[in-house]
């Protein structure tokens, strides 16, 4: 391979593929998105595996994790959990009682609002959450290893601006 060919990948077969068999349609967004695809389920399955190795699901990582960048005390409600975790408000009951059935997190009533609830972190579920974030940081440091500081911070830009117009509607199309 020359020195200044990028390697292929099996995305380029795919864009070949359906270039060769419909060259009526424009297959140039396949470049991009198939490998976002592919690298969501390489994160997906790193991140199961760290949170798993501290007894955690996705979504239970997703609930701690809210409560914890909420800062002291690591409380909020469930319309806040709602919007952080961009989840159901059924959906949100159901993970917060096996939360607290576990002991990962506590129902404490809200100060300002007498019929409202705040949730917490317990100190079990800030000690995993901390080792899970730790663990996960550390897998998806070892996935960019590939890019330098400057690819990593211009990718990041290039997908901010393509997500950005979701920020507002989740249902958004661009």
């Amino acid at each position: 391979m020359a020195a200044d060919r990028e390697p292929r990948d099996e995305v380029d077969l795919v864009v070949e593929a359906w270039s060769r068999e419909r060259p009526d349609l424009d297959v140039t967004p396949l470049r991009v998105l198939s490998r976002v695809t592919r690298l969501a389920r390489h994160l997906d399955r790193q991140r199961a595996a760290s949170f798993q190795a501290h007894g955690l699901e996705t979504w239970e990582f997703d609930v701690l994790a809210a409560l914890r960048r909420a800062g002291a005390p690591n409380q909020l409600s469930p319309g806040q959990l709602l919007r952080e975790t961009m989840v159901t408000s059924g959906t949100m009951t159901n993970r917060v009682d096996r939360l607290a059935a576990r002991g990962l997190v506590r129902r404490d009533l809200h100060p300002g609002d007498k019929r409202g609830v705040l949730v917490g972190l317990t100190d079990a579920g800030r000690t995993a959450v901390d080792a899970a974030l730790a663990d996960l940081l550390e897998a998806e440091q070892q996935l960019l290893a590939g890019l330098d500081e400057g690819d990593q911070h211009q990718l990041a830009r290039t997908l901010r601006r393509l997500l950005v117009v979701y920020r507002e509607d989740p249902t958004a199309a661009p």
